[in-house]
């Protein structure tokens, strides 16, 4: 009987018994698991790996977040704070304050203040990916990383330039990894705050350079006594070093060892191909200098008066030209050491065309306590002695009574107790307007001031903007002409600037505008008067040993010798010089021609500037010799030989009458303007503003064509030289 073979199991899915493969147990039929149930697991750890990996990533960068919000907000406000610095017109710098620590931070510009090698030596050695990486350069952190393991000590740092800013934005004695993770924090934060430039900027005015010497300006200046935009590659390597271990390698202090810092830096640099071996061979051997150079100090009083006028700002530009402040300071100090111990000079120049003030020196040497050197002798009030007289003629010339070519006498001659003489002690006799001016004499410049009037030249001056110190209780007198006012020197060349601008006075100014200038125009005089003023001023002589030039100056020395002055001006500049003692002591035998006059012409050789020639005579001007100069002209009469023998002579203007208002309109219907005078002795010249506009007839009278609107001034004068002015207003 044979026996059935037991049949197999049955795989039906009903079946209880079945035998379903899972993901753990199923196999081919070498006992391996199947490929695809493999890959399923894999996708599985991914994917659990993937939520690990995000879930941490997430808790790390929340950490992070809360760990930069528990430091608090970037302390940008006080790192940005730097020394308040005075610069010139150009942007040098003029002189720098310490901070109120005494460190020295001077605000710096990489793109335009800084030598390119230097920042390319920097990016090279501190951090290659400064323009690439946010804050933090994985590449230089894992190296760091590396090194640190594989040499057991620490063989480079992975800190990057905005990392080290952070460091030195908040200072930590210890190196930690707590304090490393705080400046990679802060670093970020940095760079999604500022640009790259302004975070570079802020780096190179923060980096320390030893002792009180903060920044790359500071430290360049200190050490190699000039701005960082030009640096040898010696210097530049040194910089580079230096910020390393300031104190250690300071050059004050451990020149050597800041010299062997600089030759690694050298070194690296010729490893990594960025100068040549030849160029830095050049470079070690420069010697590193083992003093630190002072802070520069030009135009100390400008700068204090900025400084004082300016408090908010921390940097304050002026007007100045620091070429010309350092050849002029150099002028009064060698100028003053020649005269005497205690003597000081001031200086002023000053741009005609701007009113900008081109250099002030207000002492012959800022540290010199016998000379009183911290006074700002450009601002004290002194007396000008003879400097006012050329705004006497100009007056004298703008109300038409004389003429630079006009005859006037020289001689002994009193005004009531006045009885004004010559410097030296002598009477020229009948001279020229023009040479009367040109030497000085006293005289001719009284008798003019007596018919111009003290009252009105004093006014006229104060309104072109100068206020003219008189005596306590004293009001303007004839004493004024020959230096009986106190006046300062810098208002004084503001005067004279307004001679070559053909009349017309602008307040000068120091500190630059940002904004528009407000500044208007004053008038001092008629165009005409100060063409012939300059004219006249022109062909004064010169000092002795001083080459004829196109200079127009006029020298002042004030009684008792205390006071010596010379201001001068060409097409572009007008420059004043005053030397004394601050005291106030006299120095005998001390004149402005001989003491003030010699640096005057200096201070305009040194100033760097081509000579300009004065304006052209105005449309207008009478240019003529005496012979031809209308007859009232041709000889100037004092006041008291005008007034002839009974009031029913003497010259008066009848018409229009002084003071008043005239309708251009309606004169214009009849075409011109009646003058009318009564007395006189004829011919008689009418002149308007000063130009003559022809003679009256017989019936004393002409018809003349009403100039535009403003005041006008008219004049008549008579065959003996009287005259009579009047002002009117047309409207």
């Amino acid at each position: 009987m044979s026996v059935a073979p037991t049949p197999p199991r049955s795989s039906c899915p009903g079946s209880s018994r079945a035998s379903t493969p899972d993901s753990s147990t199923a196999k081919d039929v070498d006992g391996r698991d199947k490929p695809g149930h493999d890959r399923r697991r894999g996708w599985a750890w991914l994917k659990r790996g993937a939520i690990v990996s995000a879930v941490a990533v997430v808790v790390a960068v929340g950490g992070l977040f809360a760990y930069a919000v528990s430091l608090g907000p970037l302390p940008l406000d006080e790192a940005r704070q730097t020394s308040v610095t005075v610069v010139d017109r150009h942007g040098k710098l003029l002189r720098a304050f310490a901070m109120a620590d005494g460190r020295w931070r001077l605000p710096v510009d990489a793109a335009t203040e800084v030598d390119p090698r230097y920042l390319k030596l920097l990016f090279a050695y501190e951090d290659k990916r400064f323009w690439s990486h946010h804050g933090v350069d994985p590449l230089a952190v894992g190296r760091a990383a590396l090194q640190l393991v594989s040499h057991g000590r620490i063989v480079s740092g992975g800190s990057t330039i905005t990392m080290q800013l952070a460091r030195l934005m908040e200072p930590r004695r210890q190196r930690s990894l707590s304090a490393k993770l705080r400046q990679m924090v802060r670093a970020v934060e940095l760079e999604q705050t500022l640009s790259k430039q302004q975070i570079l900027d802020l780096y190179l005015a923060l980096a320390p350079y030893g002792g009180n010497l903060e920044g790359i300006r500071a430290a360049s200046i200190a050490y190699f006594g000039k701005e960082p935009k030009r640096l040898s590659l010696a210097e530049a390597a040194l910089l580079v070093a230096l910020p390393q271990s300031p104190e250690h390698r300071r050059l004050d202090r451990h020149p050597d060892v800041a010299r062997e810092a600089r030759d690694r830096v050298l070194a690296r640099m010729v490893e990594d191909r960025v100068v040549s071996a030849e160029d830095a061979a050049q470079a070690r051997a420069v010697p590193v200098l083992r003093q630190r150079k002072p802070m520069p100090i030009l135009a100390p009083h400008s700068a204090d008066q900025a400084v004082a006028t300016d408090k908010e700002s921390a940097l304050i530009r002026l007007t100045l030209d620091a070429g010309m402040q350092r050849a002029l300071e150099t002028l009064a100090r060698d100028r003053a050491a020649a005269l005497g111990p205690e003597i000081s000079i001031g200086i002023v120049a000053v741009d005609n065309a701007s009113g900008e003030v081109l250099a002030h020196v207000g002492s012959a040497d800022y540290f010199d306590d016998r000379r009183a050197g911290q006074v700002d002798m450009t601002r004290a009030v002194r007396s000008p002695g003879s400097t006012l007289k050329p705004f006497i003629y100009g007056l004298a010339f703008e109300d038409g009574f004389v003429h630079p070519e006009s005859l006037i006498d020289d001689r002994p001659v009193r005004f009531g107790a006045y009885a004004p003489e010559n410097f030296d002690m002598t009477f020229q006799g009948t001279v020229p307007i023009r040479k009367a001016l040109q030497l000085s004499l006293n005289v001719p410049a009284i008798s003019l001031l007596d018919r111009v009037g003290a009252a009105r030249l004093t006014s006229r001056l104060k309104q072109a903007g100068t206020e003219l110190v008189l005596p306590k209780d004293e009001v303007p007198g004839l004493a004024m002409g020959l230096g009986g006012v106190g006046v300062k020197l810098i208002d004084l060349v503001q005067l004279y600037s307004g001679l070559p601008r053909l009349g017309s006075v602008l307040p000068l100014r120091e500190i630059a505008s940002s904004g528009n200038d407000k500044r208007e125009s004053l008038r001092l005089m008629d165009q005409v008067a100060a063409w012939q003023v300059g004219s006249v001023l022109l062909g004064t002589p010169p000092p002795e040993n001083a080459a004829r030039s196109q200079i127009a100056f006029k020298t002042g020395t004030s009684y008792g010798y205390r006071d010596a002055w010379s201001v001068g001006f060409d097409g572009r500049m007008t420059i004043g010089v005053w030397v004394g003692r601050p005291d106030g002591a006299p120095v005998p035998g001390m004149i402005g021609r001989v003491a003030a006059a010699p640096v005057l012409f200096d201070a305009f050789a040194r100033s760097g500037h081509l000579r300009a020639p004065l304006p052209k005579a105005p449309r207008g001007t009478l240019v003529a010799s005496n012979a031809k100069l209308p007859l009232p002209l041709r000889r100037f009469r004092p006041a008291g030989d005008l007034m002839q023998a009974g009031d029913d002579k003497a010259l008066r203007i009848q018409f229009p009458l002084n003071g008043s208002r005239i309708d251009a309109v309606s004169e214009a219907s009849i075409g011109a303007l009646p003058v009318k005078v009564a007395g006189g002795v004829l011919p008689m010249t009418v002149m308007v503003n000063g130009l003559s506009v022809g003679e009256l007839d017989g019936r004393r009278q002409r018809l003349i064509a009403p100039p535009g609107p403003g005041f006008v001034r008219l004049t008549v004068m008579d065959a003996a030289g009287a005259a009579d002015t009047v002002v009117v207003r047309i409207q």
